[in-house]
């Protein structure tokens, strides 16, 4: 991968010089921050950065994970044996859900294994669960006690790296939590699984007030993006940020926004190594773990 990012150096121009810089920044980072933040979407996690994801995790190139719900979906339903086969933007999606599929992009998905399967996982865990209320970060740390290495979570838990899930009922392990509650509800000594997302909060405080120097890998946007830079400020923000995303600032939104709008938040500091990448993730993360 080296001299893939030393080809984009000598590119000089647009994204691929952008890519390079991430390149140093991140392996600066790496060396040098004690809090290290990996943030990504659901969607990434669908393909196969999944397992470039896990091995970065598993490595602890970073030390502490935020994503959304639907990132522990998919990789919950692949641990469990889902197929996410490759496919087009241009299907039929009628034809398609008549036909039982769920689309994601370019990849489709059987419906029977992917809300079932998480749902049989998450009813399996929590039925081995001792506590009664949990934080996100332990609970994910449960699950990926159950999964294997290869997984994002079975990765992270051996790892000893915290997943922090801000949005956990926004997707199908937070329903399956709701209908495992329901279950519990009408069954004679039922013990119904509360999650504390303040927990959390105080989680994160801890990890951020105790880190000499913050940096954080953010690859989309939304609360997995947010939550991560929202944390920072309280440290006088992130001394190493690298965002790579396709959305724009143009619309005012958080996805798209710069790590220098940050500045004006408190959220990255003035003197910051940041690096921006407008690129899709499939293209440029592989080089950048790779890298590293």
């Amino acid at each position: 991968m080296r001299e893939i990012i030393e080809a984009y150096r000598r590119i000089g121009g647009f994204q691929a010089l952008h890519v390079a810089e991430a390149a140093d920044v991140l392996k600066e980072a790496v060396e040098r921050a004690d809090l290290r933040f990996f943030s990504f979407t659901a969607n990434l996690v669908a393909t196969g950065l999944r397992e470039a994801i896990a091995e970065a995790i598993r490595r602890r190139l970073f030390n502490v994970v935020v994503t959304t719900a639907g990132a522990l979906d998919h990789d919950i339903a692949k641990a469990e044996g889902a197929r996410y086969l490759p496919a087009s933007f241009d299907l039929d999606d009628a034809d398609l859900a008549d036909k039982g599929y769920h689309r994601l992009g370019n990849l489709v998905i059987s419906r029977d294994e992917y809300g079932p399967y998480v749902e049989r996982f998450v009813f399996r865990a929590l039925d081995s669960l001792d506590a009664e209320r949990i934080a996100t970060y332990e609970l994910a740390g449960h699950f990926g006690r159950l999964m294997p290495e290869g997984s994002i979570l079975g990765a992270a838990a051996r790892a000893g790296v915290e997943v922090f899930v801000p949005g956990i009922a926004d997707g199908a392990v937070g329903t399956a939590i709701l209908t495992y509650n329901d279950v519990q509800r009408v069954k004679r000594g039922g013990r119904r699984v509360v999650i504390d997302v303040l927990k959390d909060e105080e989680r994160l405080r801890e990890l951020v007030a105790s880190a000499r120097s913050l940096a954080a890998l953010i690859v989309g946007g939304g609360i997995s993006k947010h939550h991560v830079i929202w944390w920072a400020q309280f440290k006088g923000g992130l001394d190493y940020v690298v965002y790579i995303t396709t959305a724009t600032e143009y619309d005012g939104s958080l996805s798209g926004a710069r790590p220098k709008e940050a500045i004006t938040w408190g959220k990255v500091k003035r003197n910051a190594k940041a690096v921006h990448i407008m690129a899709d993730a499939t293209l440029v993360l592989p080089i950048l773990l790779g890298y590293l």
